[in-house]
């Protein structure tokens, strides 16, 4: 993708995220998934973590199933532990992702791999297609050091998982949304252009600092909800920021969602739930 932008994006509205909390109480903001944005297509949910207090997180999320749309995981600090029902299993260190489509139905768990400091990191939930939701389940698991780190300009730093920009391509490949996932820390006053596909849904999420995304100013823990265009420039607040730019090719189908179930009708909606409750939900991993 070319790093020139003809249509930069405005922001249509900033919502703040809303305290929640999930799998066995751990606290977390959610920007995507509530009642003032429900979803954002292709986009279902997004939940910032970041604490230092293990009893806000220790428990971390137990055995839990998925089908019909995929889980993107990025640590920003700490570790966790992942464990599937395909076999998969390892550790998601401080500036690792997983991007995880669960198809046709995965069972994991994530567990905290520390007792105490700063945990902090990311949860996207990503619709899939209707012809894509019943498809074998894949995992991309990234290490910190396979995700490209790029300087465009003085004063920004970029970290990739998806997309293509300033040189530069995220190891995170074969989605059909064709994603860009980016990580934008700014020192104050520092500008950056991110560029976007045109009509791909976008968003900036603001998670240490403040920004002006667009021109229009968007503290801590805030979602910059982006219009349309072919990228969107970001500047670092009076004491710098640091966000998320997320974009993805909306699906434009009906949605049909339970919990961890996200299809395109109610009777596969059904279907899933009689999978789950008679063991038919996921193919075993090869012994």
């Amino acid at each position: 993708m070319s790093n020139s932008v003809e249509n930069p994006r405005g922001v249509e509205k900033v919502l703040r995220a809303m305290d929640t909390s999930d799998g066995a109480g751990v606290a977390l903001r959610r920007s995507i998934g509530t009642p003032q944005l429900d979803m954002l297509d292709p986009f279902l949910m997004l939940d910032s973590l970041s604490t230092d207090k293990a009893d806000e997180y220790i428990a971390g999320f137990p055995e839990h199933p998925h089908r019909g749309f995929e889980t993107v995981t990025y640590m920003v600090e700490g570790a966790m532990r992942h464990q599937d029902s395909m076999g998969n299993e390892g550790i998601l260190r401080s500036g690792g992702a997983q991007w995880m489509t669960a198809g046709s139905g995965i069972v994991h768990s994530e567990t905290p791999e520390q007792e105490d400091g700063l945990l902090q990191g990311f949860q996207l939930w990503i619709n899939l297609p209707a012809k894509d939701k019943m498809i074998d389940p894949r995992y991309q698991n990234m290490e910190p050091d396979e995700l490209p780190e790029i300087s465009p300009v003085d004063g920004a730093q970029l970290r990739l998982l998806a997309g293509s920009m300033h040189g530069a391509t995220g190891p995170i490949n074969g989605i059909s949304t064709d994603p860009v996932f980016v990580d934008v820390k700014l020192e104050p006053g520092a500008k950056v252009t991110i560029p976007t596909p045109k009509g791909h849904t976008a968003v900036a999420y603001v998670f240490i600092g403040d920004a002006v995304v667009a021109d229009k100013p968007v503290p801590t823990h805030h979602l910059a909800i982006l219009q349309d265009g072919d990228g969107v420039t970001l500047e670092g607040g009076e004491h710098g920021g640091r966000m998320l730019v997320i974009a993805a090719r909306p699906i434009h189908e009906q949605v049909v969602r339970y919990g961890p179930f996200v299809m395109s009708s109610k009777q596969e909606l059904m279907q899933a739930f009689e999978d789950y409750q008679n063991g038919n939900f996921v193919r075993k991993a090869a012994s």
